[in-house]
């Protein structure tokens, strides 16, 4: 078989974190089986898509790399055929048409409330005749559904799942306006698109019953389904905005990597082992169906945080610095970007990237090389920089003065060298030096900050802060 799968979101809001998993695990699995991985916006709800959301959207699975192989498909342009198919249906015997009016369908469900059963349509017009219509009432149409025996899916992840066919009704596919439902333009968009593998949450698990119905009566080849447990929160309720239920965007606004985030997904329901560090090229080999687990998975920022931290260490310098940058000239807080900043920020980036958990914390840790004299300091720097450290900061830059070389190795014996001079632990010298360079009480290891810096900042950091100028 051909694989061919398909991530069919609505563009009623942004890219929640749930689809961006579910469109992550139709491309790894088409990936993995050398198929073809497409795109169908699911619009025809006109009245709540919008544009706006679509490219949202698109710029979501943009930036996590879960691009098409081919362009969008948009539901909604495809009505004709979807009533073609509703059309034939009613041809081949295997649908009808219906007069019931709301009134009588809201007695129906009356009925069968009070009689402790479920509320469905109950068949009026199954077997009657078109010609006891009633005058100026528009039909919709019904599929025949089963009414005997039972509809069993093998489902990829859930297993074999059966129910009685008693159950399905005979669901509407035309509404009386002409325009078909969800249900039906799934199956068809679905057939014409060729989709092997239907990989979706498995709130639609009971959809998949229904459209059954649609398949079988059109004599298509039912593809194989596989619904996927849907994400928790952290304390296993229903994921929340409080939790993480965000769009993708937000993530991407807070500083997650797409890999991180990517990588995180993945292991979010699905596992391999212990393996918890799994690249794109690794999870391309190892993604299949059986290794999707039945439970729902609780999402944990804390986890994301560390994930995200190692994809950091590990990501280009260049491109860490151009993400930095970015950040940095967005916000209005007054660092001037000129090409002395910029240099500094990427002369310092295998220092800062070692520290960081996000973008966001990545840039806000590099924003002292962008910083100008006087520096602002946070509240344990100005408890570091009492008048005894400020005495050993000015002999210490006499010190740093003197010297040609700005190297790392140098600086880091010229501060050891007068700290024992001095007969002071390395740290009474380093600290106050790390505040008065940064404004922080942490930093990159301080003999990096010094050689990024550079020895005219350097000393003019120092010398403002022990109110001394040369």
């Amino acid at each position: 078989m051909s694989v061919v799968t398909r991530f069919a979101p609505s563009p009623t809001g942004f890219l929640h974190i749930g689809g961006a998993r579910t469109a992550l695990f139709n491309w790894l699995f088409a990936r993995h089986h050398g198929g073809r991985y497409l795109l169908r916006i699911e619009d025809t709800d006109r009245k709540r898509s919008t544009p706006e959301a679509v490219d949202a959207i698109l710029d979501g699975l943009n930036w996590l790399g879960l691009d098409g192989d081919e362009e969008p498909v948009f539901q909604f342009s495809r009505i004709e055929r979807h009533t073609e198919v509703a059309r034939q249906l009613l041809e081949k015997g295997q649908a009808y048409r219906c007069y019931c009016s709301p009134e009588e369908l809201e007695r129906m469900r009356e009925t069968a409330r009070a009689e402790g059963r479920q509320p469905r349509y109950d068949g009026t017009w199954r077997e009657r005749e078109p010609s006891e219509a009633p005058v100026g009432v528009d039909p919709v149409i019904r599929i025949k559904a089963p009414q005997d025996g039972e509809t069993t899916i093998v489902d990829a992840v859930q297993g074999s799942v059966t129910v009685p066919n008693a159950q399905l009704d005979d669901m509407i596919i035309l509404r009386a306006d002409g325009t078909p439902t969800y249900m039906h333009s799934v199956v068809v968009d679905d057939h014409d698109m060729g989709i092997s593998h239907v990989i979706r949450g498995d709130d639609h698990l009971n959809n998949a019953f229904r459209q059954a119905v649609i398949y079988r009566a059109m004599e298509w080849d039912v593809p194989v389904f596989a619904h996927i447990p849907l994400i928790h929160g952290p304390d296993g309720a229903k994921l929340s905005k409080r939790h993480g239920a965000l769009g993708v965007d937000a993530y991407r606004d807070m500083g997650y990597l797409p890999e991180a985030l990517n990588n995180y997904l993945l292991r979010l329901g699905w596992a391999h082992g212990d393996e918890e560090i799994v690249p794109r090229d690794r999870a391309v080999e190892l993604f299949d169906l059986d290794g999707v687990g039945r439970s729902a998975s609780r999402f944990d920022f804390a986890k994301l945080e560390n994930l995200n931290g190692h994809y950091i260490r590990e990501a280009d310098n260049d491109r860490l610095t151009t993400e930095v940058l970015a950040r940095l000239e967005a916000e209005p807080t007054g660092v001037v970007l000129d090409d002395t900043a910029r240099t500094r920020i990427r002369a310092g980036m295998e220092g800062l990237k070692a520290r960081a958990r996000t973008i966001v914390e990545l840039a806000e840790n590099a924003r002292f090389y962008a910083a100008s004299v006087p520096l602002s300091f946070d509240e344990k720097a100005l408890k570091l920089l009492d008048d005894d450290a400020r005495r050993v900061l000015s002999g210490l830059a006499e010190n740093l003065r003197g010297l040609n070389s700005f190297q790392e190795g140098d600086v880091e014996q010229a501060v050891r060298s007068f700290a024992e001079a001095q007969e002071l632990k390395l740290g009474k010298a380093a600290q106050p030096l790390r505040a008065a360079l940064t404004g922080s009480a942490t930093s990159p290891g301080i003999f990096e900050v010094l050689a990024v810096l550079g020895k005219d900042e350097s000393l003019r950091r120092i010398d403002a802060v022990c109110g001394t100028a040369h």
